[in-house]
């Protein structure tokens, strides 16, 4: 990986440019969504629309250098894995725009890019800080984000007011991700 002062070469207005960026960062891009969705398909559909959306909005960004490409991406990518979380559904607008098509996964592919992603091991690091939540907020966390239950059913199945059921998953979460941070602090992004 570049220094954090190797120049861009080519700015990301001119077609060399964005092929240079989409060639060195795409596979850093696919390993990020993947990690963060802990699936390859979906990982797949959020890289393509962080380049489509990178490719839009192409003209704001104002660095000069390669680590400023990466975070400029790495910050879209956030904002893309963010919204299908939030949402549960790709927006699929800028891609139709441009008339960027998905790659389509091939035989073996999903896993290559599973094992690319390191999801085994993220997986069982999951379930393992998982059983070492309370029972409360471990249950809190399943019937929200597993069920995805809106939080007043929470709340019923708990036998806890909505209030109570928000702390409890807001609390397994931030709970879990600091967890999950110190595994893998050296594994970034």
């Amino acid at each position: 990986m570049p220094d954090d002062t190797t120049p861009l070469g080519a700015p990301l207005t001119t077609p060399d440019g964005f092929v240079a960026l989409y060639r060195r960062e795409a596979e850093l891009v696919l390993r990020f969504c993947t990690r963060r969705v802990l699936d390859a398909e979906t990982g797949v559909d959020l890289c393509a629309e962080t380049f489509a959306q990178a490719f839009r909005s192409r003209r704001s960004f104002r660095g000069a250098t390669q680590a400023e490409a990466r975070a400029w991406l790495l910050t879209i990518a956030r904002r893309q894995v963010a919204r299908y979380l939030k949402r549960g559904a790709l927006d699929r607008r800028a891609r139709e725009a441009l008339g960027i098509v998905t790659p389509v996964l091939q035989e073996g592919e999903a896993e290559e890019i599973e094992r690319l992603a390191g999801l085994a091991p993220l997986r069982a690091a999951l379930a393992e800080e998982l059983a070492r939540l309370g029972g409360d907020q471990r249950e809190a966390l399943r019937l929200r984000v597993v069920e995805e239950q809106p939080y007043p059913e929470v709340a019923r199945s708990l036998g806890v007011t909505e209030a109570t059921a928000r702390a409890r998953v807001s609390r397994g979460l931030r709970t879990l991700a600091a967890s999950l941070e110190l595994r893998w602090e050296g594994e970034r992004p």
